[in-house]
């Protein structure tokens, strides 16, 4: 003989509600745009920091924002370029 499922378990059977998969949608949405934002965020401060150690205006690592060419220009005139704090007089 086969048994019914019990009442408790029917909820298993039901379909989830529309509104709460938007709220979770939503949820996920702003939790990954936050997400990255904070990944730009990050190496655009880092990178703000060397500049101005190394005597350039902090605001080229604004540059790091440019697609593809960005992070390379960034890297280059950190790396061949002169750096202003390091001149003797």
């Amino acid at each position: 003989m086969i048994q019914s499922f019990p009442l408790s378990l029917a909820f298993l059977q039901t379909k989830p509600d529309d509104a709460a998969l938007a709220g979770l949608m939503a949820f996920g949405c702003v939790f990954w745009i936050l997400l990255l934002l904070g990944a730009m965020a990050f190496p655009i401060f880092c990178f703000w920091r060397i500049f101005t150690k190394a005597g350039y205006n902090g605001a080229m690592a604004f540059l790091w924002l440019v697609p593809f060419f960005g992070p390379i220009v960034v890297v280059c005139i950190l790396a061949f370029g002169t750096w202003p704090a390091g001149q003797r007089y």
